[in-house]
């Protein structure tokens, strides 16, 4: 009770952080390769993580090679973001799911997040895709599911 009560206090105080009507995540997202710096990268995680931990969002990284591409979702499992629920997903494999910790989720999504343009062309085998890859946070209800 006391935890759901501390869950629903955050969420009115962050909801109160925004003046604009626009939710605190959602200009959460980037492309892959991107310019930002490592330390802007770091940030970005943290907050995304962040927002996993307090809203009804995911956050979901998609990679797309020639002829293939590889989705993977981060929802918190629990409400003090120490949990995440890890969904993944292959074209040719389907769906995956396992509950990972914040650690696991952080050292992904950084590495994830500064690969180069050359790293996702070598890793394929071929050129690289026509399209970028992709990092969003988004509402969980949007979030494509097995």
């Amino acid at each position: 009770m006391a935890s759901e009560q501390r869950s629903k206090t955050r969420a009115a105080d962050h909801a109160a952080t925004t003046t604009d009507g626009e939710a605190p995540w959602a200009d959460l997202e980037m492309t892959v390769p991107t310019d930002r710096n490592h330390a802007s990268v770091v940030a970005l995680v943290e907050c995304a993580l962040v927002e996993l931990t307090h809203e009804a969002v995911g956050a979901v990284f998609v990679s797309r090679q020639v002829g293939r591409s590889t989705r993977t979702q981060y929802v918190a499992a629990d409400d003090v973001g120490e949990q995440f629920q890890k969904r993944h997903f292959d074209d040719r494999l389907g769906w995956h799911g396992t509950t990972v910790p914040r650690r696991t989720v952080r050292d992904e999504l950084i590495t994830q997040l500064t690969r180069s343009a050359s790293t996702t062309a070598e890793r394929s085998g071929e050129e690289a895709a026509s399209e970028p890859d992709t990092f969003v946070v988004k509402p969980v209800r949007e979030l494509r599911t097995p």
